[in-house]
């Protein structure tokens, strides 16, 4: 009777465990997590693994024609501490439009870290420019393999409200999205979306 017992709940946990693991056909590429353990702020961690070298990934994050291929369709690069990334999406505006973005680089470590600060425009939420000086993304880049880059980004500054929860969900299905043009851009030559 023992034996049977011990057969049965062997089977059935084989079966549950072959039922729990994921398909790696729809296996979701970028990791998104939102850390509310800290008192009064939310940290954004989004993660991917990209099947290249390091120094491909750093360009798309460093110049002109990385932020073109996957990123915008203008962009201006000033690469150094205190310099900027000016972005459009507008294929027919131009730098300096009431559409430009602007990226201001605070510091980077060649090929291991990169922190940027946006310039918050008219678009963003008043609550947000309100907080814009706590607002920051800290790029991290790691080798893994001499083709394998590990690539970690957190959204730092969110306060812990309602009105940011809520902001989570557009941040991280946007994000997310960039991240995957960004795979697609490495991986292949060809972004998924084009700006």
């Amino acid at each position: 009777m023992k034996k049977i017992l011990f057969y049965t709940l062997f089977v059935c946990i084989s079966f549950l465990s072959i039922a729990q693991t994921p398909n790696k056909t729809t296996e979701n590429r970028v990791i998104s997590v939102i850390d509310s353990s800290q008192v009064n702020n939310m940290v954004l961690k989004q993660s991917f693994v990209v099947n290249v070298a390091l120094d491909s990934v750093w360009n798309a994050y460093t110049t002109k024609k990385g932020w073109e291929s996957w990123a915008t369709s203008i962009a201006e690069i000033d690469f150094k501490i205190n310099g900027v990334i000016k972005t459009n999406y507008n294929k027919d505006g131009k730098i300096g439009d009431d559409s430009t973005i602007t990226l201001h680089i605070i510091n980077y470590i060649p090929k291991r870290m990169l922190t940027l600060q946006a310039e918050l425009t008219k678009n963003f939420p008043e609550f947000m420019k309100e907080d814009e000086k706590d607002l920051f993304n800290m790029i991290l880049f790691e080798k893994i393999a001499p083709s394998k880059t590990k690539i970690i980004s957190y959204g730092i500054g969110y306060k812990k409200n309602e009105k940011y929860k809520s902001l989570m969900k557009f941040f991280i299905q946007e994000n997310e999205q960039s991240y995957l043009n960004l795979i697609s851009y490495l991986e292949t030559g060809n972004p998924s979306v084009k700006y």
